[in-house]
């Protein structure tokens, strides 16, 4: 097994660090719709704005770092999230934070696109470049909340600015250990990303990455309301903090199932054969939250729900990156890109689904979406036999 380089390093801990940045809004949703008399909806548009503009963002993220390099595109991109995370701890009304959360979807967007593409081509083994990616996208996850949560009991302006020194920490590092490569080859047009829908499979996978990420960030985005509402049912105070410490939970078990179950299970069963099951369990998790206001039920499952996910997302990646002959610049710009718009409609429909049917409403379609992911995944794999039936049989084809 080859040695992981600094740079390698440096680019996932700075991922883990922009990841935060995602799950650290988690415990102050409630605080911060208190505070700015904002409405629940509102709230929700700090997830929803910042994920739309990232994915938007990361399909010309490849267009970028073509022309002035990965290293500078990476620098700028953390340069963008430092700058609007301060300006969101400085605000003061609900809306103008919802706009820089959009700024910071940029910043985010570049950096983030550019750190799978820096990561896989620093590694001379792709597989275990997508695990410490994802390791890190998991660590972030568990570490968002967390931190979240202690500078949240503070001040809802807490989490932001720690969050923009985390990221200035990961542009140091980035600045020393990344070594500056100037831009190769041709650059890439702007169109480039959206080659990858031309392929009938990519289009297929990046169809179920977007139910996947509905289905999951239902689970992260929405879960600290019914949270609080089955804790007022029953009486329990539900800080910041103990928001927090339940999202680290989901966050931990997420970073060990992308680190340690995922390349394990794929290993002994199968990537196809992982998918499915842990779809399944991760389905049967937000059918119990949305069956149960019990506040332990909830706590239990959504932390459970982290496991399940972290093997996900690892599996969905290699799936879908090493699926494609693009560069990989390329065909991380699209499936980073794709991922993020199931991320950004799902907040977007948690308000209108709540009212509808319930607290239980998001979950009931979260779970749905990931009954589909599992037909799509079904479908791909018999398109695939398919394919390879036809190549034996007629080789030069």
């Amino acid at each position: 097994m080859s040695k992981i380089r600094p740079a390698v390093w440096a680019v996932t801990i700075a991922c883990a660090f922009s990841y935060m940045g995602i799950g650290l809004v988690d415990p102050i949703l409630p605080t911060i719709s208190a505070s700015l008399h904002a409405s629940p909806g509102q709230t929700e548009l700090l997830f929803t704005t910042y994920l739309i503009v990232t994915a938007i963002v990361m399909f010309f993220a490849s267009w970028v770092s073509s022309r002035i390099g990965r290293k500078a595109t990476l620098m700028i991109g953390l340069g963008i999230v430092v700058a609007f995370a301060a300006l969101c701890g400085l605000a003061g009304n609900v809306n103008v934070i919802i706009g820089f959360r959009g700024g910071w979807g940029v910043g985010n967007a570049l950096f983030v696109s550019t750190a799978l593409a820096t990561v896989l081509g620093a590694s001379a083994e792709p597989r275990r470049a997508i695990m410490l990616y994802e390791g890190a996208l998991g660590a972030g996850m568990a570490l968002g909340p967390l931190v979240g949560g202690l500078l949240g009991g503070i001040s809802w302006r807490g989490p932001f600015f720690g969050t923009a020194v985390l990221m200035a920490i990961g542009l140091i590092a980035i600045t020393i250990f990344v070594p500056y490569r100037p831009a190769q080859g041709t650059p890439r047009p702007v169109s480039a990303p959206f080659k990858a829908l031309g392929d009938k499979r990519m289009r297929l996978l990046m169809l179920a990455a977007v139910c996947y990420n509905y289905g999951y960030f239902t689970l992260l985005a929405y879960a600290p309301f019914p949270l609080h509402e089955a804790a007022d049912r029953t009486g329990w105070e539900f800080s910041p903090i103990d928001l927090g410490l339940v999202f680290f939970g989901w966050g931990l078990l997420l970073a060990g199932g992308s680190v340690l179950g995922a390349p394990w299970l794929s290993k002994h069963y199968g990537v196809r054969h992982t998918l499915v099951a842990c779809l399944a369990g991760l389905t049967v998790v937000e059918i119990v939250v949305a069956a149960s206001l019990n506040p332990v039920v909830q706590i239990v499952f959504v932390i459970i729900g982290g496991g399940f996910i972290g093997i996900l997302n690892t599996a969905m990646t290699e799936l879908a990156t090493l699926a494609t002959d693009l560069p990989q610049d390329v065909a991380s710009s699209s499936y980073s890109g794709v991922r993020f718009i199931g991320g950004a409609i799902a907040p977007t429909l948690t308000g209108p689904l709540s009212a509808l049917w319930g607290a239980g409403g998001p979950y009931w379609i979260g779970a749905a979406s990931l009954v589909a992911t599992a037909g799509l995944l079904w479908l791909d794999h018999v398109m695939t036999v398919r394919r390879a039936g036809r190549l034996a049989l007629h080789p030069g084809v």
